[in-house]
């Protein structure tokens, strides 16, 4: 039990310490991650709590603010490493703010997530990885306030056409 407490500690530790280069990722190799030299984890940045020892992270890669790294999806007291999926970020990666990595995830060498990607499935090296860009889906012709009910704002919405390239 005083070792999860512990590792609980440490983790709370890097969430809010200084030292993106330095303290957090000594922190994290502490609770069991394999971290690279040179790699930067921002503040804020949840690196699974049961499961830190399946989380890789190579040479000189950078962690985006508030993002999250998942190794297990499943509740109750902590089952054996067996049951966690997984994370590896490769060499000279870049990871946006605000990303969600799930389990049984590889982060190919030198790619780039874009911010606020969840990323689900495998990326591929050197590949620049997210969404497509943001942009208009309709025109809200009732606002979305506390004046308004849901289904008026909803009935009020007339989507717009997309154009083609």
């Amino acid at each position: 039990m005083f070792p999860n407490i512990l590792d609980r500690l440490l983790h709370k530790l890097a969430f809010f310490a200084p030292g993106g280069y330095s303290l957090r990722p000594w922190l994290h190799r502490r609770r069991g991650c394999r971290v690279g030299k040179r790699v930067w984890i921002s503040q804020l940045v949840y690196i699974d709590e049961l499961h830190p020892e399946v989380i890789s992270i190579a040479d000189n890669s950078s962690i985006g603010l508030r993002t999250s790294i998942f190794t297990h999806f499943y509740w109750g007291p902590r089952r054996p490493k067996e049951a966690a999926g997984p994370v590896v970020i490769e060499r000279d990666v870049f990871i946006g703010p605000h990303c969600v990595i799930l389990p049984n995830v590889r982060i190919g060498e030198g790619s780039v997530i874009k911010a606020g990607t969840v990323v689900s499935r495998n990326v591929p090296p050197r590949t620049i990885w997210g969404a497509p860009q943001a942009g208009p889906m309709g025109l809200a012709t009732i606002p979305l306030t506390a004046e308004h009910e849901y289904e008026e704002f909803v009935k009020g919405i007339r989507p717009l056409r997309r154009k083609k390239d």
